[in-house]
C-alpha cells in the first residue's frame, strides 16, 4: 500500500439529472483516516460516494479507490475465493492475482468464510454475501477506500466483529464510510460529517476521542452518541 493521500472537494456540483444532490460542495477527508458519513436516507450520502470514485457521469476517480457498494455485486458463477479477486482477473493482472491469493484466503478466514472458498455466493446467507464482498474491497489493498454501509446486513455480533476488522486494515488508509448508524460511525471514524439539506450540506466535522474501534460503552461515546442522535432526528426527512 503507498501512502495514503488526502481527498479534497472543492466546489462541487453532484447531480443526478436535473436533480442537484450538492452545489459548490468543498470537504476536506483526512489521510490515512476513515470519515463516516451520515444523514438522512435520500440526503446524498452514495451520491457523495460514487462522485468520489468517479463513478458518476461527467466525473473522474480522485486517486485509485477500491470500492465497496450496499449490494454485494458477487458474480453467481464465480466462487467465493474467485470472487474475492475479481479485480485483479478483470485487470488481467496474473502475477499479482497469484500474489493476492494468500491475503484474499486470510481474509476470508478473518470474516469467517476460511471454510465456505469454493463455495459459490448461492450458497451462501445475505450476512456471508456482505462479508465477502467486504473481503474483496480490503484485497484489493488500495490506500483509499470507499464504503457504502458495509456492515448493514449483518447481525450484531458479527457487526462489531467486522467494524474491528475493518478498523484494523484500514489503518493508514484514507477512508470515506457511509453508515445510518451514529453508534458505528463513533466506533470506526476518526471524523464524522452529518449531510442535510436538499442541496445538501456538510456539517461541521466531528472527532470523537481516542483510537477506533472505540469502546462503546464508554461515557464520552455515549454522550456523542445521544447528540449524534439528537441532531439526526431533528433533521428534515
Amino acid at each position: 500500500m503507498s501512502s495514503a493521500p488526502p481527498l479534497f472537494v472543492r466546489d462541487a456540483c453532484i447531480a443526478y439529472g436535473d436533480r442537484v444532490v450538492a452545489r459548490d460542495l468543498t470537504l476536506d477527508f483526512p489521510a490515512g483516516e476513515t470519515t463516516c458519513l451520515l444523514g438522512r436516507s435520500g440526503v446524498g450520502k452514495t451520491s457523495l460516494l460514487l462522485w468520489l470514485a468517479g463513478l458518476l457521469p461527467g466525473t473522474r476517480r480522485l486517486a485509485p479507490v477500491a470500492y465497496m457498494a450496499q449490494s454485494d455485486l458477487l458474480l453467481p458463477w464465480l466462487s467465493v475465493l474467485e470472487n474475492v479477486l475479481l479485480g485483479f482477473r478483470l485487470r488481467g493482472d496474473r502475477a499479482r492475482r497469484q500474489a493476492a491469493e494468500p491475503r484474499a484466503r486470510a481474509l476470508l478466514r478473518d470474516v469467517g468464510l476460511g471454510d465456505r472458498l469454493h463455495d459459490r455466493p448461492g450458497d451462501l446467507s445475505g450476512g456471508m454475501r456482505q462479508r465477502a464482498a467486504l473481503a474483496r474491497t480490503l484485497c484489493e489493498d488500495r490506500s483509499v477506500v470507499l464504503m457504502d454501509e458495509p456492515f448493514a446486513h449483518l447481525d450484531a455480533v458479527t457487526r462489531l466483529d467486522l467494524q474491528d476488522l475493518a478498523a484494523r486494515m484500514l489503518a493508514g488508509r484514507t477512508a470515506v464510510l457511509v453508515t445510518h448508524d451514529p453508534l458505528e460511525a463513533l466506533r470506526v471514524g476518526h471524523e464524522i460529517r452529518v449531510l442535510s439539506g436538499q442541496p445538501f450540506v456538510a456539517g461541521p466535522p466531528l472527532r470523537p476521542p481516542g483510537p477506533v474501534p472505540r469502546d462503546v460503552t464508554e461515557a464520552a461515546v455515549g454522550a456523542l452518541h445521544a447528540r449524534l442522535v439528537g441532531e439526526l432526528r431533528g433533521l428534515p426527512a
